[in-house]
């Protein structure tokens, strides 16, 4: 593999035929560094809650890091998480990577009768249980007061075993300046942080960085997508399609935006070969470029 890291999306999909354990195997069998999937737990079609596939798909496999992409934080208390995340770390051998998010569906809080925060409340929320999982995990009888959650001398034992990463998917300016204060890692998504907007999004990570005095670098920038290797595909929004040589040149121009990997979502009813043409045919020729 590359120097530049690989995820692929494992679709939270309970449908016929699915079959995410197999899914997850094969990618860790291609290599891939890391697998990841969404959380949208309302909805018509069948699905998996994402934090319980994840456990069940790292019980299944041995090497393959393991990421949330990403959680939004008002559907489970943030202390919940700490605990449940530090178990999921220990129990997998220190494969979580933490993906969090302010909350994305309105729609799906209303569903679930869990109130619609303010776009104001989700970064607040978002910031106060970054805190509070980091407290937790380091820190004995943490008590914590925030507007939108607290703990009170709480006790999680047992204490993290590492510094657990934590990605979050942002794109407003104070979320953005979030990322660069509290994150180990920033995934935000193509269709939502197109390249040409990339250069300012990052440069308010870095202030953000800067300021809370960290070093920009110490903060992966994965960028996350969906992609096609087809030489015949029309182009398509959104999706990276064309030729193998043709999605190499692309994701190496976003290297060059300052995204150091990727996580990939092969589209089309031809999944398992996408994978194995992006492991086989797609990813070589980026690490001959990088």
């Amino acid at each position: 593999m590359s120097a530049v890291r690989f995820g692929v999306d494992l679709s939270t999909s309970a449908g016929l035929g699915a079959d995410p354990v197999a899914d997850a195997r094969k990618a860790e069998d291609l290599g891939f560094d890391f697998l990841s999937a969404s959380d949208h737990p309302s909805g018509s079609h069948p699905t998996y809650e994402t934090w319980t596939m994840l456990a069940w798909v790292a019980a299944s496999t041995t090497r393959i890091h393991i990421a949330t992409r990403v959680l939004g934080v008002p559907y489970r208390p943030p202390a919940m998480v700490a605990k449940m995340a530090e178990s999921f770390d220990r129990l997998s051998g220190g494969r979580l990577i933490l993906g969090l998010g302010g909350g994305y569906s309105d729609e799906e809080f209303r569903a679930f009768g869990l109130g619609v925060p303010t776009p104001g409340e989700k970064i607040t929320g978002l910031e106060e249980a970054i805190h509070i999982a980091r407290g937790l995990w380091t820190r004995p009888g943490f008590s914590f007061e925030g507007r939108r959650y607290r703990t009170d001398d709480a006790e999680l034992e047992p204490k993290a075993e590492r510094r657990i990463p934590i990605w979050l998917g942002t794109f407003g300016p104070r979320s953005l300046r979030l990322t660069g204060k509290l994150a180990d890692g920033w995934i935000p998504s193509l269709g939502n942080a197109p390249p040409e907007d990339i250069p300012a999004m990052r440069e308010r990570i870095i202030a953000g960085a800067r300021d809370a005095g960290r070093a920009p670098e110490e903060i992966a920038c994965i960028y996350n997508l969906e992609v096609r290797v087809d030489e015949r595909a029309e182009p398509e929004q959104d999706v990276v399609t064309g030729s193998p040589g043709f999605i190499a040149e692309r994701l190496v121009s976003f290297t060059k935006l300052g995204f150091g990997g990727f996580n990939l979502t092969p589209v089309g009813n031809d999944k398992d070969r996408q994978l194995e043409r992006l492991a086989s045919e797609v990813i070589p020729a980026v690490a001959t470029s990088t």
